[in-house]
C-alpha cells in the first residue's frame, strides 16, 4: 500500500496538462497520540496523553477530471507528535514529544461548489526526527537540575527512536474553500491506523490522530 500511495503520488506530479495545478500550503497541527492503556508510559515516565499543538508546511498538485471531481497528492512537513503529563507532589512534568514526518497524502476531491472542495484519501508519513522536551511547573519547579532535565530529554529521544516505527498510514477527510482566486483555506482531520510501536507487549497500541488547519494557494 505505501509503494502504491507513493507511486500515486509521483505520477501526479509528473502528468502535466491542462487539467492540472500545483499549490503550496501550510497551517496549525493539532495531534494526539492515542493508546489502549489507561496510563502511558514511555521511557519510564507514566502519565495522562494530551494533545500538543505544531504546524506543517508543503505543496500540492491537483489533476481535475472535470468540474466536479479530482485527484490530489501533497508532500508536507509536519511538527506532529502530543504530550504526557505527570504530577508529582510540588511540581508536574509536561513532556513534549515533537514527531517530525513527511506526510504524503493522496485525496479523491468532489466539488460541491466550484469553490468548496470535499476530499478524502489514505496518507503515508516517514519519520525525520524526534525530538523532546520537558516543562516544568508548579512550587518545586526551580529545584529542578537543569542538566538532568536534557539528560532526561536526550533518554526519551533515545527511546522513541527505538521503540517507534520510522513509518505510520492512515486516513484523512476534509474540506478547502477558495476565497479569493488561487487562495483558499483547508481544514483536515488524519486518523491513524498503524500501532507505531514496533514490539508491542500484552497488545498495547499507540495511535496518532491529528487536525490540520491552514491557508494555501494554488498557481493557474
Amino acid at each position: 500500500m505505501k509503494k502504491i500511495l507513493l507511486a500515486s503520488a509521483i505520477a501526479l506530479f509528473t502528468g502535466l496538462n491542462a487539467q492540472t495545478t500545483f499549490g503550496v500550503k501550510a497551517g496549525y497541527a493539532l495531534s494526539k497520540l492515542n493508546s489502549n492503556e489507561n496510563d502511558f508510559e514511555m521511557g519510564g515516565i507514566e502519565g495522562g496523553l494530551k494533545s500538543k499543538s505544531g504546524f506543517y508546511i508543503g505543496g500540492l498538485v491537483e489533476h481535475k477530471f472535470n468540474n466536479k471531481f479530482a485527484i490530489q497528492g501533497e508532500v508536507e512537513y509536519a511538527n506532529l507528535g502530543g504530550k504526557a503529563e505527570v504530577s508529582m507532589p510540588g511540581i508536574t512534568v509536561t513532556e513534549k514529544m515533537n514527531l517530525n514526518r513527511i506526510v504524503i497524502p493522496v485525496s479523491a476531491r468532489y466539488y460541491a461548489t466550484p469553490e468548496l472542495g470535499i476530499y478524502a484519501g489514505p496518507y503515508v508519513s516517514f519519520k525525520t526526527s524526534n525530538k523532546v522536551k520537558f516543562e516544568m511547573s508548579g512550587p518545586n519547579a526551580g529545584m529542578a537540575d537543569p542538566s538532568g532535565i536534557r539528560e532526561g530529554e536526550r533518554y526519551v529521544e533515545r527511546y522513541l527512536n527505538d521503540t517507534l516505527k520510522s513509518t505510520d498510514f492512515g486516513l484523512f477527510l476534509g474540506a478547502d474553500y477558495a476565497i479569493y482566486k488561487g487562495l483558499f483555506v483547508d481544514a483536515r482531520y488524519s486518523f491513524g491506523l498503524t500501532n507505531m510501536i514496533k514490539n508491542p507487549v500484552d497488545g498495547e497500541t499507540l495511535k496518532m490522530n491529528f487536525f490540520q488547519l491552514g491557508v494555501g494557494y494554488k498557481f493557474k
